[in-house]
């Protein structure tokens, strides 16, 4: 059984970091992508940045310059450091795992950005 558990989410203030990370298990080969979405009250979830194992990353043009996604193949696990927090960064955010032809997510974790 696919389990993804997040950790690492809490609130900061504005211009602050956090970093998040996710452990996956139950794979039994190599993932396609892992990667962090988010969702915040009264809004869609949206994509924020995805690394596949061989280190080719893209985010969302919001995060650029701020949020840094990283990844332990050998562990599986996947971080996200996330400097220069805005009150806009503000949701739930979840670890995605693609994995063979399905997409699995963790169960997530809050990031509150506020003074």
């Amino acid at each position: 059984q696919v389990q993804l558990v997040e950790s690492g989410g809490g609130l900061v203030q504005p211009g602050g970091s956090l970093r998040l990370s996710c452990a996956a298990s139950g794979i039994s080969s190599r993932y396609n992508v892992m990667g962090w979405f988010r969702q915040a009250p009264g809004k869609q979830r949206e994509w924020v940045a995805t690394i596949s194992p061989g280190g080719r990353i893209n985010y969302r043009d919001s995060v650029k310059g701020r949020f840094t996604i990283s990844s332990d193949n050998d562990n599986k696990m996947v971080y996200l450091q996330m400097n220069s927090l805005k009150p806009e960064d503000t949701a739930v955010y979840y670890c995605y795992l693609h994995w063979v032809n399905d997409a699995y997510w963790g169960q997530g974790t809050q990031v509150t950005v506020s003074s």
